[in-house]
Order: C-alpha cells, then sequence, then structure tokens
C-alpha cells in the first residue's frame, strides 16, 4: 500500500540485538532500517532516535517523557518482549505515539523453563552438577525427590501460567492456582480463593503475575513464612514481586528448599556489568539471566508479531495490538484501480465534546463526501478515522490540522 511519505524515506531504529527477522520482514517492506546490538540511554539514546518512525527496543531501553521528545518524527514503538513498563506510555499517548507490545509469543518458552526449574530443584540438580565440576562425586539421593504427586501452586492463570499447569500435570503433579480475576481451570487445577491457601499448600510455588502497584513486594517475609517448610520457590515473572533479601533468609535458615529466579529488581544493563544478589552462592538456587523467553522460536515469533502490527499501523492505521491507543481494526484501503478511490486520514485528538461534531462541521463545509468513519476513545484521546473522497483529501487534511484539539493527523494516500 502506498503511504502519503516515501517507505524508503521512513528510518526504523531497532536497538537491543533484536531478532533479525524483524530486520527482513521491515526491509522487504522497502523501509530503511538501522539494528543496534545494545540497549542505549541519555544522549546516546536521543541521537540513535532522533530521526526514526518506528522504534523496536526490549526491556533495557527507558523511554521517558524526555527520550520521547527527542524523537520528533517517531509514529510507534514496538516493545520486542511481553511488558511495556519500560515506556511511558501517558507521555507516548500525549505525542500520538502508539506502543504495541509481544504478549503471547514466548508463552511456550517461559513455561518450559519453569517445568525444567520444577525438576531441578526437586533433584537438586544445579549443586550436583557444581560438585562434580568441581571434582567431588558425592552419589546420593538425599534430599532428591519425584516430581510426580507434589504439589505446583501456580501465582498468576494467564497465558504462561496455564501453559505451566497443563504441562506439570501432564507430569503427574497436583496442581493449584491463586489469581485476581475468575479464570476456567485446566484439566485438574484447583483454584485456591486466597493466596495464602495456595502458600500452605504446595511443594513449589510458581510466580507469573505482571508488574503492578498490587504484586509489588507480592512474596515478602510473612509469604515466605506461609509457605510450607522445604517447599520451593520460582520466579519467572517481574523482580520487583518478590523480597529478595528476605528469599535470602528464608533460603539459609533452612525454611524453603531452593529458589529459581530468571528476574531480579536491580539488573545488569548489559553484559559488561557485574551482577549482585543476595541470593548468589546459596544452596540449591538456580539464577539466570532474564532468559525466560530468550529461545531462538520465541525471539523469531516476537519479531514477526510486533513487526506485523507495527507494518499494519504504519501501511493502514489500525492499532490493533496497541497498548495506549483506542483499538480501531480497518479494513484494507482501496486500491488505486477500485471505482472510487479515497484517501484515508488518521486523526488522533483529544477526547473532548464537539470534536467529532468539529469534523463533520468541517468535512460538510469544504463539500468533502466521507464514504466511511471510524471511531474509538481511551480515556483522553480519541481516534477518528475517515474515508475521504481523493479530490477533497489534501483540503481535509488542513483544515484538522489546525483543530485546536488534534493530536496528531496522518494521511494514507
Amino acid at each position: 500500500m502506498k503511504t502519503s511519505f516515501p517507505k524508503d524515506k521512513i528510518r526504523v531504529v531497532l536497538l537491543e540485538g533484536i531478532h533479525p527477522a524483524a530486520r527482513t520482514m521491515l526491509a522487504d517492506e522497502g523501509l530503511s532500517v538501522t539494528l543496534l546490538d545494545s540497549a542505549l540511554e541519555g544522549a546516546a539514546l536521543d541521537k540513535a532516535i532522533a530521526g526514526a518512525h518506528l522504534l523496536g527496543i526490549r526491556s533495557k531501553t527507558h523511554l521517558s517523557s524526555a527520550a520521547l521528545d527527542a524523537a520528533p518524527r517517531l509514529l510507534a514503538v514496538g516493545c520486542f518482549c511481553i511488558g511495556t513498563n519500560q515506556v511511558d506510555l501517558k507521555a507516548a499517548q500525549r505525542r500520538g505515539v502508539a506502543v504495541f507490545n509481544s504478549p503471547f509469543s514466548n508463552t511456550r518458552s517461559v513455561a518450559e523453563l519453569t517445568i525444567a526449574e520444577v525438576v531441578a530443584l526437586h533433584r537438586r540438580l544445579a549443586d550436583q552438577s557444581a560438585a562434580v565440576h568441581a571434582g567431588r562425586w558425592d552419589k546420593s539421593a538425599d534430599g532428591a525427590h519425584e516430581v510426580r504427586g507434589r504439589t505446583l501452586g501456580i501465582v498468576g492463570y494467564g497465558h504462561i501460567g496455564s501453559q505451566v499447569s497443563v504441562l506439570a500435570e501432564a507430569m503427574g503433579m497436583r496442581v493449584l492456582f491463586f489469581d485476581i480475576a475468575s479464570k476456567l481451570p485446566l484439566g485438574n487445577a484447583r483454584v485456591c480463593r486466597t493466596l495464602d491457601e495456595l502458600l500452605r499448600q504446595a511443594d513449589c510455588v510458581t510466580l507469573h503475575v505482571p508488574e503492578t502497584p498490587a504484586t509489588r513486594g507480592l512474596i515478602g517475609r510473612a509469604q515466605l513464612k506461609a509457605m510450607k517448610r522445604g517447599a520451593m520457590l520460582i520466579n519467572n515473572a517481574r523482580g520487583s514481586v518478590v523480597d529478595v533479601p528476605a528469599l535470602a533468609g528464608a533460603l539459609r535458615d533452612g525454611h524453603l528448599g531452593g529458589a529459581a529466579l530468571d528476574v531480579f529488581p536491580q539488573e545488569p544493563s548489559g553484559r559488561g556489568e557485574r551482577f549482585r544478589s543476595e541470593v548468589q552462592g546459596l544452596p540449591n538456587v538456580i539464577l539466570t539471566p532474564h532468559v525466560g523467553g530468550s529461545t531462538e522460536e520465541a525471539q523469531e515469533a516476537i519479531a514477526l508479531d510486533v513487526c506485523g502490527k507495527l507494518l499494519r499501523f504504519l501501511n493502514n492505521g489500525s492499532t490493533t495490538g496497541a497498548v495506549n491507543m483506542p483499538v480501531v481494526d480497518l479494513p484494507e484501503q482501496a486500491g488505486p484501480d477500485a471505482p472510487r478511490r479515497t484517501h484515508r486520514i488518521l486523526h488522533l485528538h483529544r477526547n473532548v465534546p464537539g470534536v467529532l461534531g468539529a469534523i463533520n462541521g468541517a468535512c460538510a463545509a469544504l463539500g468533502v463526501n466521507i464514504s466511511a468513519q471510524y471511531l474509538q476513545t481511551l480515556g483522553d484521546v480519541g481516534y477518528v478515522v475517515l474515508e475521504a473522497d481523493a479530490q477533497h483529501g489534501k483540503r481535509l487534511l488542513e483544515t484538522l490540522r489546525d483543530m485546536p484539539e488534534t493530536i496528531r493527523v496522518r494521511p494514507l494516500w
């Protein structure tokens, strides 16, 4: 689809070593793509994104309001991961910058890592491996258990938690789960009414919740004390969910039998920065560097998913999958051979009374025929898409740009 701006002039910047499939997909569309391996911050980030129309990041690049000010041409941000808390979503919304993510593409990878850690903790594999690497041969069954027949407690029964549930039950585990929203149990999983009810019964607790004010410090000293003596804790969700010093204490005094952590409250910004945590060096503790979704399969799936959303937004204005914009799923625009050629005008505006009336009044005053109109609102913003007769499209575009409520207007010819 032809856009109102030459595609080879549309600049895309991809940071943090995003899977090469993203570059291929965007370049095949005719866009100019720059791919960088690391996260950026400060002046380096400002310089890299100054002329960007599309930006791709993962979890380490933080887009503050000030950073967004440095990219006046920016149309959309793709978060090639699940979370979007690294972006100031409100600031992006105020500037008319749509933010997309990929909430489901790495589900299987995280679920498989979790199941692997359940087995590894119950067999004390990390300690056994370290001992043999150090030359010690201690063949013993002490502290090693099958997972069959043991109880797994899942906190957060969304896409990942429910996948873990299916895999765990297939291995013969009893599954309990707790979620603040009503969820349909899969298989023989049983819902717990409270978090405390789950903690008291589970031999192993695994966390799969988002980072919100309600989940910060969700597992603290009191919750760890409520867990069964010798139980295991797995956190592949967000680092802020667990009080790590309290966890270290529960491991040192033997109340917990082990833990696996893939996420931490403070994480290094890159490979060169040293990692430190209170749980380092403790027995039967598995630590991984935030790699739950880092399989080649997941990263490729994320790349294709996010790029698909970015290209739909760029090419036809659809905001399906945006986390900070009204969601409008648009049909394909009429091509140049259509009986009646139209211009598609995308208008993001402040959601105040009278805006739609003013738009329709402007169309009437200019004698512009509107063949289709789509509207959705989200909080403070509204998104209206107009299909206008081609002969009047440019005049209408100029009028909409001058409206005081306009945040951003973009034409698709």
